[in-house]
């Protein structure tokens, strides 16, 4: 448990020194991903980046369990 909560702290401070790069990814403005802006409402529905993200992550651990 302690090993994960470990990994889990330096991933999260790498992402944070990572963060100024990170933000200029175009994840959230993809084609495919929807926002809806109306007076006083606003969604947001990541379709595109969230499957993108979820093959890279895929990917990853498949890489990473071999």
């Amino acid at each position: 448990m302690s090993r994960n909560l470990i990994i889990i702290g330096l991933v999260l401070v790498g992402v944070g020194l990572l963060w100024p790069w990170i933000s200029k990814l175009p994840l959230g403005r993809l084609p495919g991903d929807i926002i809806i802006k109306r007076d006083g409402f606003r969604l947001f529905f990541p379709i595109t980046s969230c499957l993108l993200v979820s093959g890279i992550l895929s990917f990853l651990f498949w890489l990473f369990r071999k």
